[in-house]
């Protein structure tokens, strides 16, 4: 069944474009934009036929009510985290949902997704975190489900939260730890120069690489730079800002699904614009 689960997430091409739409989960105001209507945000997204959506367990019936057999897979995010807010809580938490694999299966997610976060001088989250991947993965393998892991280095919330840091140093041994503790798949950042990102594809050992697409940036930056890490080794992206927020979501899916699926060049996938 993981097998199965993984096919619904990798196309034809062997790779996935993955549009995250569960920022709600994170108790940010500022992550709500362009999400205020979920019933309109995945429908819009959904139209535009990405190879999967990314949401929590309560929004992620919204996706599975579309009727036919070609909506996009669904990803399921299961955990939840206050690390995000400017200046950060007094206590820090990172918590999964209740039965999350279960709840995966019920809701017939192609996979479950679990955050891997590295803060600044707050070892208690990186541990919570460990704890979480380490209890989802026997989970996972028992129910035949694939793990996403989303390694995650993160800068000083003083400089705002969500802020993503491209520090490769940071992130190749992260990512590493995330392909250890039994990552299916790795949701990891981009780094500062995009054309090292091969080392992390070979830090990973095998296991697919997604890239997230960090904060919102202009259509051509963000087709440059997905065409790039495509180039890279790349098994695909996941991207919610700079889907969510576009003026045209429907036109920016595509665009960036011939730069996944079919190798399209910046220049080629802008047609997609209009």
């Amino acid at each position: 069944m993981k097998i199965a689960r993984m096919n619904r997430l990798f196309g034809v091409s062997g790779n996935c474009f993955d549009v995250a739409i569960d920022h709600g989960m994170f108790n940010e105001r500022a992550f709500l934009g362009g999400i205020e209507d979920m019933h309109r945000a995945i429908r819009i997204v959904a139209d535009a036929k990405p190879d999967a959506i990314q949401l929590p367990p309560g929004t992620a019936p919204i996706l599975q009510a579309i009727k036919g057999k070609d909506r996009p897979a669904l990803v399921l995010r299961t955990d939840i985290a206050n690390v995000y807010g400017t200046p950060l809580p007094r206590t820090l938490f990172s918590e999964v949902v209740d039965r999350p694999v279960e709840q995966g299966i019920v809701l017939d997610a192609a996979c479950v997704v679990v955050n891997l976060l590295q803060l600044p001088d707050q070892p208690e989250i990186y541990h919570a975190c460990v704890r979480n991947v380490n209890a989802l993965k026997r989970e996972c393998e028992i129910m035949g489900m694939p793990l996403m892991v989303e390694p995650l280095v993160m800068q000083d919330n003083s400089k705002g939260g969500y802020m993503v840091n491209g520090d490769i140093d940071q992130i190749l041994p992260l990512v590493r730890q995330a392909v250890e503790l039994g990552a299916d798949i790795i949701k990891a950042d981009p780094c500062d120069d995009v054309q090292e990102y091969h080392r992390v594809i070979e830090i990973a050992q095998g296991i697919p690489v997604l890239v997230r697409g960090g904060g919102k940036v202009s259509d051509r930056e963000i087709l440059v730079r997905t065409a790039e890490l495509m180039k890279q080794g790349a098994r695909g992206i996941v991207y919610g800002r700079n889907v969510i927020h576009n003026a045209n979501p429907t036109a920016i899916t595509r665009a960036l699904m011939a730069v996944v699926h079919e190798g399209a060049t910046a220049d080629a996938a802008a047609k997609y614009l209009g």
